[in-house]
């Protein structure tokens, strides 16, 4: 069983930064494909952004792109998502998931074995 725990989200101004922290406990991070989604209010939870779990290859949703970083540590069992020039259509919680093994592709709601919380980014313009 693995616990996902995000945190990093409060109130930015557009154009803003904020980075995201997603900490892993009870198991190791090895084997994992990693990724961000989010949910705005009166949406469906949409993919941000995917890391491997071993050669660090990411991929990005097309609206984040060359704005957001998605990175991991192994080491430290934790993800991060460091967002650059946040848009008010960036307000949402965002989710860390886990998916067991498998390529790198944009991470499907239903495939996820683990999920976090939430932690709530809010953009004001």
């Amino acid at each position: 069983q693995v616990q996902l725990v995000e945190s990093g989200g409060g109130l930015a101004q557009t154009g803003g930064s904020l980075r995201l922290s997603c900490a892993a406990s009870g198991r190791t991070f090895s084997y994992y494909v990693l990724n961000w989604f989010r949910q705005a209010p009166g949406k469906e939870r949409e993919f941000v952004a995917a890391i491997s779990w071993d050669d660090g290859y990411t991929l990005y949703e097309d609206s984040v792109k060359g704005r957001f970083t998605i990175s991991r540590e192994n080491a430290k069992n934790t993800m991060y998502l460091q967002m650059n020039n946040l848009k008010p259509e960036d307000t949402a919680v965002y989710y860390c998931a886990a998916r067991y093994g498998g390529g790198l592709y944009k991470g499907v709601v239903d495939e996820m074995d683990y999920w976090g919380k939430g932690t709530l980014v809010t953009v004001s313009s």
